[in-house]
């Protein structure tokens, strides 16, 4: 069988960049067709039914860990036995992770639908958005298994290199949203007027048609991937393979829950210093995720290409596609940071109007925005070495930097110097985060050997 890694070693730079570009305009997309959707309730339905929604965003982010998770652990072993050349484990890896998601939806579905009061009432949601978050909540449940089926296949496709498929996948559902959920919240062209589900039955509608497109376009393109008698042979539970997925993937859905938990303290510091912190907070946060999400993408590339690297039995190619990683770190987050530095009052005004709140949020942006340079390169590091099956102590590392840097560092430093405290609270901990994790990589784990995984 021929070779089929990903990247050459002679272009790496250019075939990086090639497979990164998709990958960065995927992650923009779904933000920003999150926001979209929730536009939408809030100018239809309003107050009541934005807040409706916004209690399922706990729930959703938790069940989100658990599918990220698994997709990392997947798309890890999909990476490695590509590198291999072993099509065959490859999609054991995708058959028994889309069982282990489709089996995990449908219990979470069931779960849902029959305590989803119990659930929202344990949240402490008002009685008064009760009716329209019961339904929601519901809704959402109910497509889970089809949702977590589309995020968990889109994923994997990565790992055999295709980061343009998901891409596809995401403008079409994206699309299809756009024009769907407007349509079933005012009941236009005939549909039945649904109100608060609408966005839900939307995302349910929107995951069948994108699934069933995936079906065709993959098997036209001889997809390696395609969904055919061969890959659904897989789509049962494999004991041994699922523990190796569940093991690597579990420490990734645990280090998002934490940091998930940490913010909210931080959210709670804020908070003291009123209405208009929170809003600096909000818009200042919307800036730092779009120059994140460039950041995150490299090391998501970066964990695919090092892991197809050790499949292939070239571990001696993980310190080139580091150097690429940190080289692309460098030149596109830090343009990206150049340029909020440079327009930090126009973005500032794309979420605020009030001009002292303008001027606060450019205030904490200057504190904090240099420190994403930090942030990849931690995030490069971990990606790195979770290509090779290394996960628990990168999490740990990750999870100790959150709980005994950024969210003591925030509290005394918010006593200290205020507001501005707690932003710098966030760069002393992207700072701390990329030396512990740059030194483990550097002084322990690159003394290890390398072994296959698949």
């Amino acid at each position: 069988m021929k070779q089929r890694l990903v990247f050459s070693e002679e272009h790496l730079w250019k075939t990086f960049f090639v497979f990164l570009l998709p990958l960065v305009a995927t992650n923009i997309l779904q933000n920003l067709s999150g926001t979209i959707n929730t536009v939408f309730v809030g100018q239809f339905l309003g107050v009541d039914a934005i807040a409706a929604v916004s209690v399922f965003f706990p729930i959703l982010f938790c069940l989100m860990a658990f599918v990220i998770g698994l997709s990392a652990g997947t798309t890890i072993l999909v990476g490695q036995a590509w590198g291999a050349q072993d099509i065959e484990r490859v999609q054991q890896a995708v058959g028994t992770t889309l069982f282990m998601t489709f089996f995990g939806g449908c219990c979470i579905a069931a779960f849902g639908i029959a305590f989803a009061p119990h659930l929202l009432a344990l949240l402490g949601t008002d009685s008064k958005i009760l009716h329209l978050a019961v339904p929601y909540v519901r809704s959402m449940l109910a497509g889970s298994p089809l949702l977590f089926v589309y995020i968990i296949y889109t994923s994997v496709l990565r790992g055999v290199g295709d980061s343009i498929t998901p891409l596809i996948a995401l403008s079409m559902t994206s699309l299809l949203g756009l024009v769907i959920t407007p349509a079933f919240i005012e009941g236009y062209w005939g549909l039945p007027k649904l109100g608060i589900v609408a966005p839900a039955i939307a995302a349910i509608v929107g995951n069948i048609s994108v699934l069933i497109f995936l079906t065709i376009y993959l098997n036209l393109k001889k997809h390696p991937l395609r969904p055919n008698r061969q890959l659904i042979a897989h789509f049962h539970f494999k004991p041994e393979l699922s523990r190796t997925i569940l093991k690597l993937g579990i420490p990734t859905g645990i280090q998002m829950v934490t940091t998930s938990l940490a913010g909210l303290v931080v959210v709670s510091l804020v908070n003291h210093y009123g209405a208009h912190a929170t809003a600096a907070y909000g818009a200042v946060n919307q800036v730092l995720n779009y120059i994140q999400f460039p950041a995150l993408s490299i090391a998501i590339a970066a964990s695919i290409f090092a892991a197809q690297a050790i499949g292939a039995g070239k571990a001696n190619l993980l310190s080139k596609v580091m150097r690429t990683a940190m080289g692309m770190n460098l030149v596109i987050t830090g343009s990206l940071i150049v340029l909020a530095y440079l327009f930090s009052r126009h973005l500032m005004t794309l979420f605020i109007t009030d001009p002292n709140v303008i001027i606060l949020g450019q205030k904490l942006l200057f504190i904090v925005l240099w420190a994403i340079l930090f942030f990849g390169a931690n995030a490069i590091f971990a990606s790195i070495m979770r290509a090779s099956g290394t996960v628990t102590l990168p999490m740990l590392i990750n999870i100790g930097s959150i709980l005994l840097i950024e969210v003591p560092c925030a509290c005394l430093f918010s006593h200290l110097w205020g507001l501005t405290g707690i932003w710098m609270a966030y760069a002393l901990a992207f700072v701390s985060l990329c030396l512990l994790q740059g030194s483990y990589y550097h002084f322990i784990w690159k003394k290890k050997t390398i072994h296959r995984l698949v």
